[in-house]
C-alpha cells in the first residue's frame, strides 16, 4: 500500500482527495494536516510515502514545509512531494520543485490523474512528463533575477558529467522518460538509469525534476 498525507487548509479538498484515493486498492489515505507545520510533525509521526502538498497554508507555506520535509528525509529517502495548485503558470510551484517536490497537480485532476501521479512519485520517478511542467520550469528559470540552484551556481558542477550525462540531463529537462531517452540514444533502459543516478549524485540533487530544473537553471537547456 502506498501511504499518502494530504496537506491542505481546505477541509472540502482534504475530504475530497481521502475519499478518491482510499477508493484506490494500492492506496491508503493516513492523515491529514491544515498547514505547513501540521504537515512537517505528521510526516514524523506517519512515515508516509506521498505528500500532497498545497502551496498556500497558514503559519508555514508549501514550500517552506516541503523544503523542511526533503531535508529531514535526505538519510532516509523520506516521502516523495506532490504539490497542489489551482493554476499552472505559478512561480510558487516553480519554487516548490526547486524545494524538492517531485512534481505538481492541479486541484481538478481528476482521480485518474490524482492516483496515477501518487504512484509516479512514490515509485521514485518525477512528474514531469506533461508539457505544462517543462512550460512552468521554462518561463520561471529564464528570469534574470530568479535564484538559481546551488549547483546551477557554479560552473564546475555540470562540468564534472560526461559528455553522454549532459545529453541525458538535457533530454531529461526536455521531459523525456528513461524509455524515451533510451530509444532516443539506441542503449539499454538500465544504461539510462544508471547515468541518471551519476547525474544526481555529482550534481547533488534529490530526484528528475531538480535536474530539469538544474538544466535550464545552468542554461544547458534554452528556455523556450
Amino acid at each position: 500500500m502506498i501511504k499518502v498525507l494530504i496537506a491542505d487548509d481546505q477541509m472540502m479538498v482534504r475530504e475530497g482527495f481521502s475519499v478518491l484515493l482510499n477508493a484506490m486498492p494500492d492506496i491508503e489515505v493516513v492523515g491529514e494536516a491544515v498547514n505547513g507545520i501540521e504537515a512537517v510533525a505528521r510526516v514524523r509521526d506517519l512515515n508516509p510515502d506521498v505528500v500532497l502538498m498545497d502551496i498556500r497554508m497558514p503559519e508555514m507555506n508549501g514550500i517552506e514545509a516541503t523544503r523542511e520535509i526533503v531535508a529531514a528525509g535526505t538519510a532516509t529517502k523520506g516521502p516523495a512531494v506532490l504539490v497542489l495548485t489551482t493554476f499552472d503558470l505559478d512561480e510558487y510551484v516553480y519554487e516548490a520543485l526547486r524545494a524538492g517536490a517531485s512534481g505538481f497537480l492541479l486541484k481538478d485532476a481528476s482521480a485518474r490523474q490524482l492516483a496515477d501521479g501518487v504512484r509516479v512519485v512514490a515509485a521514485g520517478e518525477a512528474l514531469l512528463a506533461p508539457t505544462v511542467t517543462r512550460r512552468l520550469i521554462t518561463e520561471f528559470s529564464k528570469l534574470s533575477d530568479t535564484p538559481k540552484l546551488p549547483a546551477a551556481q557554479n560552473p564546475a558542477a555540470y562540468g564534472e558529467l560526461t559528455d553522454r550525462e549532459t545529453e541525458v540531463l538535457v533530454l531529461i529537462a526536455q521531459g523525456l522518460s528513461n524509455v524515451e531517452i533510451a530509444e532516443r540514444l539506441v542503449v539499454a533502459e538500465s544504461t539510462i538509469k544508471t547515468h541518471v543516478s551519476r547525474i544526481l549524485v555529482k550534481l547533488g540533487l534529490r530526484d528528475r525534476t531538480q535536474a530539469a530544473v538544474f538544466a535550464y537553471e545552468a542554461r544547458l537547456v534554452t528556455p523556450g
